[in-house]
């Protein structure tokens, strides 16, 4: 096995069980890892520099294909179910030596690197991957040690990405030949059968997920933001609604646009890049993200012309999900470290395709406790296979795929830091208004960014709000820059009655999904939902 590259560390492979590699590349910087991916012909150059590549049949998570590997000191512990379905032992060991027997003449790469920009709370890991691309975006996203101190890391956790080696669904139990395998005794994730690199991401999300609680460390999927004066709001939100692109604000500074941890001194990114989505991504809507595509950045899926080698951020011939990941340092105004104080404002932000909840709303703290359990948005017509109306979608915490625990571990460490540190949380609807997806049109992004720096500069705080009566939430009667018809969602639309009974159904799924978690809930929490009549 020949060692390449900058300062390997002193913990050698070998401790992973990885021996006899044609190559291993260590800590290559991002030139370098260009290089390699261009000359094993993983990607291409674009106009400006960043490297497009394809993922292939995988162009987004696969989170039917995510295990948990169930050992006795974790069988109280974890959340199982179809988030954390379990995998025996024996057949991850069975699985894993198979892929370090596939590992033996290849060409590896590695980076070690952290996850977490607080010093007290980081986690040192370890990127193996079989990819040069991959390794490069592994670079781009955590957050980089000092590279003349690479000899002396020490992983906790060593993620290896192996897309070429695929699972016998009849051998290994699982679902498909892709698979993403958490081991928390062993410490290791094994990723295989996919080449969508947000699986190294998430996987370390995951593993944060699952040790900062246990520190008193709240991990949360949400992007951050500071105004000049210090002040940091934070930005929950399922994909699609808005999270990344509402964070990058060129008026505040971007903490980090998707995983932070909230412990006693205050907000901290867990990573050291952004992972944005680009679909039709233009300069004047998302300048910070437009302006971050440059030599360094990783694309994937994204349409090129291989003559001139433009890109076309409009085209979703290989998917609706193609993503953007390059390091903080491309956003201008981005904190570095991404260490902020205590969060003033919270935003919960959801994509209703129903068209029926207001556009910014107030939430009490019980409320803020209801909405966090609950996680709503809605898939729209048309943009799935079989999803021919808008579709609910509850995903807990604003992000059940990446829980471990229970949820009601996050929701209660939630309520506690909200209580203690006054914040004031918002509920922001960037879906339909004037009626459903089909009828009624999506919320502009002005009006979106307006209502959030009325929240942000305090300009609601005097102004008179109105109770919706089903769903009990405080809705401002105006709003700097956004006009007052906007605000109230039923009278947007042309039929009041096919409102009311729309919101009347939104209400009801709110009601039936919540049930799961009733038993676990505070009975305050409980009555911050929907008024069903």
């Amino acid at each position: 096995m020949q060692n390449l590259g900058v300062n390997p560390s002193h913990y050698g492979l070998e401790n992973h069980g990885i021996k006899d590699a044609l190559f291993v590349h260590w800590n290559l910087g991002t030139a370098a890892l260009i290089e390699n991916a261009l000359s094993q012909r993983e990607g291409l150059l674009a106009a400006g520099g960043a490297l497009v590549v394809r993922t292939g049949l995988h162009t987004g998570r696969s989170p039917k294909d995510k295990y948990v590997v169930r050992t006795p000191d974790l069988e109280d512990d974890i959340w199982w179910g179809p988030v954390n379905q379990p995998m025996a032992p024996e057949r991850f060991n069975s699985l894993y030596r198979r892929a370090l027997a596939y590992m033996q003449d290849k060409r590896l790469y590695v980076q070690d690197c952290y996850a977490g920009a607080d010093p007290r709370y980081r986690i040192p890991i370890r990127v193996v991957t079989q990819y040069a691309w991959h390794n490069l975006f592994a670079r781009q996203l955590f957050v980089r040690p000092d590279w003349t101190k690479t000899q002396d890391h020490v992983p906790e956790f060593v993620i290896v990405s192996v897309p070429g080696f695929h699972a016998d669904p009849e051998v290994d139990g699982t679902r498909s030949e892709a698979y993403i395998c958490v081991d928390f005794s062993k410490r290791i994730v094994l990723i295989g059968g996919t080449e969508y690199a947000g699986e190294m991401k998430k996987s370390v999300f995951t593993i944060m997920n699952y040790l900062l609680p246990a520190r008193g460390v709240l991990s949360m999927h949400c992007a951050a933001n500071m105004g000049k004066a210090g002040d940091v709001a934070l930005f929950f939100g399922l994909s699609g609604t808005g999270k990344t692109t509402l964070s990058a604000d060129p008026d505040r500074m971007l903490i980090g646009d998707d995983e932070h941890g909230w412990s006693d001194t205050g907000i901290f990114n867990f990573e050291g890049g952004c992972y944005a989505k680009c679909i039709r991504l233009s300069q004047q809507a998302e300048p910070q993200i437009y302006n971050a595509i440059r030599f360094g950045a990783v694309l994937e899926n994204v349409a090129v012309n291989l003559s001139t080698r433009l890109l076309d951020f409009d085209d979703d011939t290989f998917t609706e999900n193609t993503r953007a990941a390059y390091p903080l340092t491309f956003v201008e105004n981005s904190v570095r470290p991404g260490v902020a104080g205590h969060p003033s404002n919270v935003f919960f932000l959801t994509c209703d395709a129903f068209g029926v909840l207001p556009p910014i709303s107030r939430l009490t703290p019980e409320q803020a406790r209801y909405h966090f359990i609950s996680g709503y948005t809605a898939k729209i017509a048309g943009t799935e296979a079989g999803v021919q109306e808008p579709t609910a979608t509850f995903s807990t915490c604003f992000g059940a795929p990446f829980l471990p625990l229970m949820p009601t571990v996050y929701s209660k460490m939630l309520g506690e830091r909200l209580a203690e540190h006054r914040a004031q949380t918002w509920l922001i609807n960037t879906g339909w208004t004037g009626g459903p997806h089909g009828v009624g049109h999506r919320m502009t992004i002005q009006h979106t960014r307006a209502m959030i720096s009325a929240a942000l500069s305090g300009a609601l705080n005097g102004v008179r709000h109105r109770k919706d009566p089903l769903f009990g939430i405080e809705v401002p009667e105006e709003c700097p820059g956004v006009p007052r018809g906007v605000l109230w969602p039923r009278d947007t639309w042309h039929d009041k009655r096919v409102y009311d009974q729309t919101a009347q159904h939104v209400a009801n799924l709110f009601a039936e999904n919540f049930e799961q978690f009733r038993a676990n809930a505070m009975p305050d929490t409980i009555a911050a939902g929907p008024h069903i009549t």
